[in-house]
């Protein structure tokens, strides 16, 4: 008998020869998906972003308060993320672009959480998907106040009566103003614990997106009705105030600025604002590279500075794209070439992509207008 003859007979040596190949497949499959571990958490980091960006093709008689009114968007931001456009004449077949998805403000997401900065409000509804509307909040002198409160009381129709100050600046109004046209808390009141503030609706629509109350937080009649009947007494209800929201959308990391309170207060004049170059604000930047994590090599930071200037209220992609490590070509032993791996890059929305994203090749877009698709 030959040593090869009494090797194959030894006990077991045939089923510890299979483990030896199967362990050296094993290594050899788990090595490409270890060095490809970083890709994959990247691309699964997502959840921060909500709605996506529309345009609207304007006809000769549209506005763009009509516009804001009709899509629940404040004046002010229509107006930053579409500079250079006469609101009250933008004319005949413009594009215009409706600021209709954000990144969640760096709040806990329960409840109505508020952020001042954008004027807007999210609401975050048990089991469902959270939402946005656009508010208006106290102007200079008669700020909103930062912090968490509850809703205490709910009414309908209900009756205003004006502060001791408010009349004093007021004196024509009476001491109470019943249900109707002329009650500036419009049909629907949501009392907050905080004494004298309340989330209302309004007789003034386009007061709503606008730093012009004496503190409360005013919205358009048709979403205080809806939010309304959906929000119960003790709803949690957070105050931030964030200009610079940072967040992760299927992999990639967005910006979305708005205009500083200065620039709000120029929007407020004249529907425009003016962009302050060389003056990034340098916690800006640290939110960045905080948010960004162990991804902060992919920033692309000449960009983060750009929408830092810009300040247009959209959510802006700012990282670089995923590298492909050079050892992802490695085959497992014995198996022939590796397997291609499946691509993790997004689609594009259907209605247009972010800013920073591959726009889709130019097609027929919405209403029939080719390439909208494609103008970001």
């Amino acid at each position: 008998m030959n040593a090869a003859g009494a090797s194959a007979r030894l006990p077991g040596g045939g089923a510890r020869a299979g483990l030896a190949r199967r362990g050296l497949l094993a290594a050899g499959l788990v090595l490409p998906f270890l060095l490809h571990a970083g890709r994959i958490s990247a691309a699964l980091r997502t959840g921060d972003l909500i709605g996506a960006l529309r345009f609207h093709p304007t006809r000769a008689e549209d506005t763009l308060l009509d516009i804001a009114v009709a899509n629940d968007i404040g004046i002010l931001a229509l107006s930053a993320a579409n500079p250079g456009i006469d609101p009250w004449i933008p004319g005949a077949d413009q594009l215009v672009l409706l600021p209709t998805a954000h990144l969640l403000p760096d709040a806990r997401r329960e409840g109505i959480v508020i952020n001042k900065a954008e004027l807007g409000l999210y609401w975050f509804p048990r089991g469902g998907a959270p939402r946005r509307h656009a508010i208006g909040v106290g102007r200079e002198g008669f700020d909103t106040p930062v912090g968490e409160t509850r809703i205490v009381r709910k009414q309908k129709d209900p009756t205003w009566y004006p502060t001791a100050s408010t009349r004093a600046d007021r004196p024509e109004l009476p001491a109470v103003v019943p249900p109707g046209p002329d009650n500036p808390l419009g049909r629907h009141a949501l009392y907050l614990g905080w004494p004298t503030y309340l989330i209302h609706g309004t007789n003034k629509p386009y007061g709503v997106g606008r730093r012009v109350s004496r503190g409360c937080i005013r919205m358009y009649p048709a979403a205080i009705e809806r939010l309304y009947e959906e929000v119960p007494i003790g709803t949690r209800v957070t105050v931030v105030d964030q200009p610079v929201k940072v967040g992760w959308h299927e992999g990639e990391l967005h910006l979305e600025a708005h205009p500083d309170l200065g620039q709000l207060e120029e929007l407020e004049e004249n529907y425009s604002f003016t962009p302050k170059p060389g003056a990034v604000d340098p916690a800006a930047l640290e939110l960045v590279r905080r948010k960004a994590g162990e991804e902060v090599g992919r920033v692309d930071w000449d960009r983060v500075e750009a929408e830092l200037v810009a300040r247009r209220g959209i959510p802006v992609r700012v990282s670089l794209p995923l590298a492909a490590p050079a050892s992802e070509e490695v085959a497992a032993p014995d198996e022939g070439p590796a397997a291609e791996e499946e691509s993790v890059a997004e689609e594009a929305p259907a209605e247009a992509a972010l800013p920073g994203e591959d726009a889709p090749e130019p097609r027929d877009g919405l209403d029939g207008r080719a390439g909208l698709g494609g103008l970001y």
